[in-house]
């Protein structure tokens, strides 16, 4: 297996002293390898964006240890921020200068210079569909292009660890696809290490490999985006659309089988054959309930329209992790 290109240990980060210090990061233990793209999720004030801060160098950690490409944030600073690409909440930029000033001024600071520099900038404007801007105000753009300049100057220099807070904010669904992709790309082709922090669910099931969720500072669940939405109540539910007859208690009746843990209303409508009522059977812990459930319809004799077995639901997760461990 690949050497972890970021390693956080027991990573921790108070503000404040005595009794009214507020603790955001509370012994944070992981590793992101090549070509992984995490999504880091949280509600507000859980501790994500202080938990990117302090693997940039941007904070420095009250405790704990965090390794990047080999360095450590605190020891050696410079080496670690030359490795990292860092695209942080709201993607600051100097609104007077252009995309084309500002691209050149970080290629700069990147001490990139002659064809290797004009190089890196027309890559960098081209993934992020820049061409149309490069010489407006970047105080005019909209949020959309505000979001995909700072994107830009987060990939000019090739990083091998890319560190993106809310990257897709503002963006239209069209630009937000083309993102994901690159997303994509760049871990498969660079074998970057890819953190993103976001609380679009969709986003993660979209482009991310792995998953962690933190809450009140502490990781409180680790794995792929297929692992923890197994760990929903909706993992192996059973979605159904169907005409019973004229009376028949339809949830009574599904909910008596065995293995259901209960039956959720989706909705009914008049149709020209009857009312069409859709509903979720929801599984005991998880159990395989689809056989049955299409067999006991059958044998009733009911119209079933749709038949549609859930692999889980991310947000359902997410709210049984945090709730109520959320700091607001």
């Amino acid at each position: 297996m690949s050497e972890a290109l970021i390693r956080l240990e027991k990573l921790t980060k108070r503000f404040g002293s005595g009794a009214g210090s507020i603790l955001a990061v509370d012994g944070v233990t992981f590793q992101v390898s090549p070509g992984e793209v995490l999504g880091f999720l949280g509600p507000n004030g859980a501790g994500k964006s202080t938990t990117m801060k302090m693997v940039t160098g941007y904070l420095a950690p009250t405790s704990g240890k965090a390794v990047v490409c080999g360095h450590d944030v605190v020891e050696d600073p410079i080496a670690v921020k030359e490795k990292v690409g860092y695209l942080p909440e709201g993607a600051p930029a100097y609104p007077d200068m252009t995309p084309e000033s500002f691209l050149r001024f970080v290629a700069d600071v990147r001490r990139l210079k002659g064809e290797a520099r004009r190089a890196a900038i027309d890559k960098a404007v081209a993934r992020a569909q820049l061409q149309g801007v490069m010489r407006q105000p970047i105080d005019t753009l909209s949020k959309g292009f505000k979001r995909r300049v700072g994107l830009a100057q987060a990939i000019l220099h090739e990083p091998p660890v890319l560190i993106m807070d809310e990257p897709t904010d503002g963006l239209d669904p069209n630009q937000k696809h083309e993102v994901r992709k690159l997303i994509r790309e760049m871990a498969r082709e660079g074998g970057r290490a890819i953190v993103l922090s976001t609380h679009i669910l969709e986003e993660v099931e979209a482009v991310c490999t792995r998953a962690i969720v933190i809450a009140r500072g502490k990781v409180v669940a680790d794995g792929t985006p297929a692992e923890l939405a197994g760990r929903s109540r909706y993992h192996n539910a059973v979605t159904i659309t169907l005409i019973p007859p004229a009376g028949v208690m339809v949830f009574d009746e599904l909910s008596r089988l065995p293995g259901v843990a209960g039956v959720e209303d989706g909705g009914a409508m008049q149709s020209a054959d009857g009312v069409k009522v859709t509903c979720t059977v929801l599984p005991h812990k998880g159990r395989e309930i689809a056989g049955q459930v299409g067999q006991f319809v059958r044998t009733k004799n009911w119209r079933m329209d749709l038949l549609r077995v859930e692999g889980g639901r991310l947000d359902d997760v997410f709210r049984d992790l945090t709730a109520n461990k959320s700091k607001g």
